[in-house]
Formats: C-alpha cells, sequence, structure tokens
C-alpha cells in the first residue's frame, strides 16, 4: 500500500478553491499522477482524522509551453493532476501546523 501523503501531494489555494470549500464542501489538491480515486480517498481519509469523503472527481492538466526568449528555447511546464473531494462528514483545516 502507498503511503497516503506520496498520493496527495498540496492543496490548491486559490479563489476559486476557497469559494468551492464555502460553497459545497469541496477540497482541491494536487496529487500523483498515477493515483486512482478510491486511493485518493483512503489518502484523504487517512491524513485528515474524523473526516468522510462522499465524491472524489479528477482532472488531468497539461503543462504549458514556456518560452526563453535569451536562449530561444522552448520548454514544457509539468502536467499535473488534481482532485476535487467532496465531504460528507467532517471539515479540512488547510493551514494547521
Amino acid at each position: 500500500m502507498k503511503d497516503p501523503h506520496d498520493i496527495i501531494i498540496r492543496p490548491v489555494v486559490s479563489e476559486k478553491s476557497y469559494k468551492t470549500i464555502e460553497t459545497s464542501q469541496a477540497y482541491t489538491f494536487v496529487v500523483a499522477t498515477s493515483a486512482s480515486k478510491p486511493e485518493i480517498k483512503d489518502a484523504v481519509e487517512q491524513i485528515f482524522a474524523g473526516v468522510k469523503v462522499a465524491n472524489v472527481n479528477t482532472l488531468n492538466r497539461k503543462g504549458k509551453k514556456a518560452r526563453n526568449r535569451r536562449k530561444n528555447t522552448v520548454t514544457t511546464r509539468p502536467t499535473t493532476k488534481r482532485a476535487i473531494i467532496t465531504l460528507s462528514e467532517g471539515e479540512i483545516d488547510l493551514f494547521e501546523s
């Protein structure tokens, strides 16, 4: 079994993600690209005690192309996977110590 901290990489901190937390109890996390929905659900329930996950939606974000004018090269930012997790019970404090 994989370590839950290897599956859940970090929370997404943006205005849109905060709005979904307030309106529908949905939290957004950057997850490992190889993680499946059941693995993500188990990892969230293990990391954050007292939380019951109702739904997991995932999306793959293709890395953007970035151009360096001095070197005249084009590089690609990394491709990431995000998980939008809806809770049925509990609450996640993203900034606990």
